[in-house]
């Protein structure tokens, strides 16, 4: 008898029932968006289709009158410069922070507790605090993504570090290696592929704390945007503002699985199709 847990699609099946979901939520969407503008012709909750794209096309092609940008154009950059410098900050932190606590006992010893302490306070708590210190301008969005994403995986990478087998750490010793040859030769390789899978985890707690932090404080991004339009209820702004936001995160999270898999194929061997 074949189990359920042995039957894998071929590709094209995997494709087939990856796109169904997708048809089933805009059939749904569709028809709701349908069913009630036909009881109210003034409804904003669910805008019809056609109304989104119109004005998706609005914002994304024609300057805006008063700035001469374009709208969804201009959000989009700001809010990638402030994902890839925090992401980018947050990733460098967590690699050299990780390694040093897994690696060198006394520097575990002292700091493991308190990188423990720090990843369990809430980012959004510590808001209005950075504004304080920071100001409002693009240092303390930036400062937010990094003390929300460093955290994770400055424990994430010390843990995988530590579960590198002793017997390849003393093995390396026993050639010559000192610490930093050890860490370069030895730890590095077997580190950076589980940091990119890290950053992309941490891809969406990114987008969390940017947009917080652009809807509170912020005259350009995707999150100002957002929130500047929710007191009108203009749902055919802000629902295609989502989904774009989901889209840009969607190719992010592809674009390092292709970089991981292509630089460490090695790490995938064994994994299951």
């Amino acid at each position: 008898m074949r189990r359920a847990m042995n039957v894998r699609p071929r590709r094209g099946g995997r494709l087939l029932l990856a796109i169904v979901p997708f048809l089933i939520l805009a059939v749904v969407y569709v028809l709701g968006s349908a069913e009630r503008r036909a009881a109210n012709p003034n409804d904003k909750l669910l805008p019809p289709v056609s109304e989104m794209a119109a004005t998706t096309s609005r914002m994304a092609f024609e300057p805006d009158k008063r700035t001469g940008e374009i709208t969804l154009v201009s959000d989009t950059l700001a809010s990638l410069q402030r994902l890839v410098l925090g992401l980018g900050f947050a990733t460098l932190t967590g690699l050299v922070l990780g390694v040093a606590l897994g690696i060198l006992p006394v520097v575990g010893a002292g700091g493991g507790p308190l990188v423990a302490v720090i990843s369990m306070i809430p980012p959004m708590a510590i808001l209005p605090i950075l504004f304080i210190i920071f100001g409002l301008g693009e240092l303390s969005k930036v400062i937010l993504i990094v003390i929300g994403v460093a955290p994770p995986i400055v424990r994430d990478i010390a843990m995988t570090v530590q579960a590198i087998p002793t017997e390849q750490l003393v093995k390396a010793q026993t050639l010559g290696a000192s610490t930093w040859t050890t860490i370069l030769r030895v730890v590095l390789p077997q580190v950076l592929p589980r940091l990119i899978e890290l950053v992309r985890l941490q891809l969406g707690p990114a987008f969390l704390f940017l947009i917080a932090a652009e809807a509170i404080a912020s005259d350009s991004g995707l999150g100002y945007r957002i929130f500047l339009v929710r007191r009108y209820l203009a749902m055919d702004v802000i629902l295609p503002y989502v989904a774009w936001i989901t889209l840009i995160a969607f190719v992010l999270d592809l674009l390092l699985a292709k970089l991981s898999r292509t630089a460490f194929g090695w790490a995938y061997a064994g994994e299951r199709r």
